[in-house]
């Protein structure tokens, strides 16, 4: 789906499952969600840099419309925590400390150890069913360099397995943390042995789901964590200086 008649906006690459695909409001335009939608990808991707200003006459440009799309695309992009509000600035990619991710991710940690936690045993073969086939298209994308569909098949490999938690709370309040950081994904993604370890992460989460190995699980969530702040973080502090790392 294309924003007006300009060939300069991106058609969309839909994620593999219904489950991830953001519902369209009634109120809300498809124009904004398409440019959000981009927006967001070039975010995940890294071609939107942190800090990097979002000019609305240059996106008005990009997808061929008008302000008021583009406000209510970055509107909403606002709401994820994706993009920030600067007062005589405007918009810009939300640039996170790395005090900020630090604590974004100690709180993501204990919330998706406790989610795992809550499983029970033993897991019903269909769900680690739907786990193996979504973890066949991580591979598959890994594989191809995809980083895309590496983004989306990974959102929904951990949608699944917290979701078996069955505590709707506390899913939701992880896909609300996990959303805040899908800014600095692409710092890990940039270097192919990171992606290979996800991969090999998830194959290994799969065999601990189905051999109910609890502890075994809880470690991999802790570790499978780790890569994307770190690199992160290293890239912020060769970019801003270690003196900037605190806001």
């Amino acid at each position: 789906m294309t924003v007006g008649k300009s060939s300069s906006a991106r058609k969309i690459t839909k994620p593999p499952l219904r489950n991830i695909e953001p519902a369209v409001s009634a109120r809300e335009p498809a124009a904004a969600f398409v440019i959000a939608r981009a927006i967001e990808e070039d975010i995940v991707l890294g071609r939107r840099q942190p800090k990097e200003r979002l000019v609305e006459q240059d996106l008005c440009e990009q997808f061929d419309t008008h302000r008021g799309d583009v406000r209510l695309a970055l509107f909403e992009l606002e709401k994820k925590g994706l993009v920030e509000r600067i007062p005589n600035r405007g918009a810009q990619v939300r640039g996170l400390t790395p005090v900020e991710v630090m604590e974004i991710y100690a709180v993501r940690e204990e919330l998706e150890v406790m989610a795992v936690r809550a499983i029970s045993f033993p897991v019903a073969p269909k769900d680690i069913e739907k786990l193996v086939k979504l973890q066949r298209q991580h591979s598959a994308a890994v594989a191809a360099g995809d980083l895309l569909t590496v983004f989306y098949s990974n959102l929904s490999f951990h949608q699944l397995l917290f979701g078996l938690c069955g505590n709707a709370c506390l899913i939701e309040t992880i896909d609300l943390l996990a959303q805040k950081v899908y800014g600095i994904r692409s710092y890990a993604h940039a270097f192919p042995q990171s992606l290979d370890q996800a991969r090999c992460d998830h194959l290994d989460m799969i065999k601990a789901l189905r051999a109910s190995r609890r502890d075994d699980l809880v470690d991999l969530t802790r570790r499978h964590l780790k890569p994307s702040p770190e690199a992160y973080i290293r890239a912020y502090e060769r970019r801003f200086g270690k003196n900037s790392a605190a806001g």
